[in-house]
């Protein structure tokens, strides 16, 4: 199986695919497993062992399925055992936008409520998947005064960018995102996975400058969370950085990652990425590992 075929198994950020939603009511066990970059089979370990060496990275990934509460229960755990490894914890969300920065830090720092939150950042009109799924997670982050990043592109930003292209942007929509020039298109394998799943999406229908439009809004995505990320990086070299975002911005280290290494160019830069996954019963022919650990979730 390639590459493609794996990435249907994920939550694109763009909407083209939507992972299945789980039976009502059903129960889940968690177990933490590495993953063999020759197969999608994961190989256990001790969960102690993986924290261990997410406790050293200066950016930790944890790629998630939107709808699934599952994942973010997940999250949290690994939250809190690496903040008590680390108070210098900072929490990076791909659910706010960037304008929403400062709404955020008044609400960490307790000045707004949670409902004054959910309204001043119009989560529910540009996120819009439960608000339950991430509330524990802000909860415990303003409990503790934990920094929380907004990482996301403007949705108007992206939107316009899907429908016209990056020359369609007017002063004002540039605001927030990075310059032109370091919204690099240039990875081959990542267009081509892109390509496939976006033809496949459109049954063989979709234009090329449809297709082209369709990946700049993604990778403008993708750069707009790492320039954000970097950013701290660089201020707070000390921090270590947990990104929650959509698996399909993190496998492979095509998304954020790879951006976040370019922008950093620092040797000694570690990261981590963690996805949460269902089990999934198919193998990949590749060298490049899908991730570096895979929180598997299976149906009890």
């Amino acid at each position: 199986m390639n590459k493609v075929a794996v990435a249907k198994f994920f939550t694109w950020s763009l909407g083209l695919f939507l992972w299945c939603t789980p039976p009502v009511g059903a129960e889940y066990s968690h177990h933490l497993y590495t993953f063999d970059s020759s197969s999608l089979y994961a190989v256990t370990s001790s969960q102690q062992n993986i924290l261990q060496n997410l406790e050293s990275a200066n950016v930790v990934y944890l790629g998630e399925t939107h709808n699934q509460l599952q994942d973010h229960l997940a999250q949290l755990q690994i939250i809190k055992q690496l903040y008590q490894k680390n108070p210098q914890l900072v929490i990076a969300l791909e659910m706010f936008q960037r304008p929403y920065q400062g709404v955020l830090d008044q609400y960490i720092a307790g000045k707004i409520s949670e409902a004054e939150l959910i309204d001043k950042s119009e989560y529910l009109q540009r996120w819009g998947f439960p608000w339950e799924n991430y509330a524990e997670i802000l909860r415990f982050a303003r409990q503790n005064k934990i920094p929380v990043l907004a990482l996301n592109t403007p949705s108007e930003v992206t939107r316009k960018v899907a429908k016209s292209g990056l020359e369609s942007l007017t002063a004002e929509d540039k605001t927030y995102i990075p310059t032109f020039s370091e919204i690099r298109t240039d990875n081959a394998e990542y267009r081509q996975m892109l390509q496939e799943i976006y033809q496949q999406h459109h049954h063989g229908k979709g234009n090329s400058t449809a297709f082209e439009n369709f990946f700049l809004a993604q990778v403008l995505w993708d750069e707009t969370m790492a320039e954000t990320i970097a950013e701290y990086l660089q201020n707070h070299p000390k921090s270590q950085v947990v990104v929650l975002a959509g698996k399909g911005h993190i496998i492979y280290n095509y998304g954020i990652p790879s951006r976040v290494e370019r922008r950093l160019n620092d040797r000694n830069l570690v990261q981590r990425s963690v996805i949460f996954s269902a089990k999934i019963e198919e193998s990949v022919e590749s060298k490049t590992p899908i991730a570096d650990y895979i929180w598997r979730v299976e149906l009890k």
